[in-house]
């Protein structure tokens, strides 16, 4: 005998689904707004930067200063911004939602950019004076990289904006940890080449999700001129010059204490570039969360270090 089930059991099942599903349906879509507005404002990107920073002073093994992952965090917001303002044609192929949200606040961001410039500077200048010559760099170079003069645009050369970005986070993450006392100068360039081929890697990854709307605007990225596959090789050897990095590190007594951490993040760079160079991919937030966000599971990992080294 064939059990048939009513329809009355049937839509008193789904009501009860249905119920029962609201909940978490209404939390998917608040966190993704929530998430949404993180990435599209600059602000997940400028915590990462922050995060960065902090994960600058630990290699350095020097107090990490609040004042100035703070500074790092605003000044990155403003030239993100900055850059948001000048680039609202190719964003709205690339990321129409972005955008949008530019156009529509465009007065408020204006504010929170100039907002943002001016206490970067001044939490730097009450730390150091020095350091308000660091947080001068990223945003001279920013302007000269977002003003369009004559029809004309820094990022408009080819790899250009990747040397520039890479240049700027490498130079704030490297320098600014050194406005506190600290000896040890030869770890300067070590570090500065670990966050540049880092960063500069990442912006690429970002060029392949925008490749289309940078062909309609003319703009000659490094993916737009070599294509997706010679772009991917150019990224897993950039990422592969981390192996002897990191090998003549070690041998070098340089941080010993965060190798668990400097291994994951060389394995991640290589996952996000076979998993994001992949031929007819459509990218979404997860391009943000995954590439910008390195740095949040990297801070966790030196968190739970400290602690495990702290209790024994």
């Amino acid at each position: 005998m064939t059990y048939v089930e009513s329809p009355h059991v049937k839509n008193r099942c789904n009501k009860i689904y249905y119920l029962i599903s609201l909940p978490f349906q209404y939390f998917y879509l608040l966190s993704d707004k929530f998430i949404s507005f993180l990435t599209v404002s600059s602000t997940f990107i400028a915590i990462n930067a922050a995060l960065l920073a902090y994960f600058s002073f630990l290699l350095y093994d020097v107090k990490v200063n609040l004042n100035l992952l703070i500074a790092s965090f605003l000044l990155t917001f403003a030239v993100y911004n900055l850059n948001k303002l000048t680039d609202i044609k190719e964003d709205s192929v690339n990321v129409p939602e972005r955008a949008g949200f530019i156009e529509k606040n465009k007065n408020c961001i204006i504010f929170a950019v100039a907002a943002s410039y001016v206490a970067a500077f001044t939490l730097s200048f009450l730390q150091n004076p020095l350091a308000i010559f660091i947080i001068l760099f990223p945003f001279c170079i920013g302007i000269v990289y977002s003003i369009k003069i004559s029809n004309f645009r820094l990022k408009d050369i080819t790899g250009i904006k990747n040397f520039i970005i890479a240049l700027s986070w490498a130079v704030i993450g490297t320098f600014l940890p050194l406005t506190i006392p600290f000896r040890n100068f030869i770890l300067i360039p070590v570090i500065f080449y670990f966050f540049f081929i880092k960063v500069f890697s990442g912006s690429i990854i970002f060029d392949v999700r925008d490749i289309e709307g940078d062909k309609i605007s003319g703009v000659r990225t490094i993916p737009v001129v070599f294509g997706m596959q010679n772009t991917k090789n150019l990224l897993l050897i950039l990422n592969s010059t981390l192996i002897p990095w990191l090998t003549i590190s070690y041998l070098s007594g340089f941080f010993h204490q965060y190798l668990p951490v400097l291994i994951f993040s060389i394995a991640y760079g290589y996952w996000h570039i076979i998993h994001f160079c992949k031929e007819g991919l459509k990218i979404g937030k997860s391009l943000d969360l995954l590439v910008d966000g390195e740095w949040i599971p990297v801070a966790i990992l030196c968190i739970v270090i400290q602690f495990v080294l702290s209790s024994r």
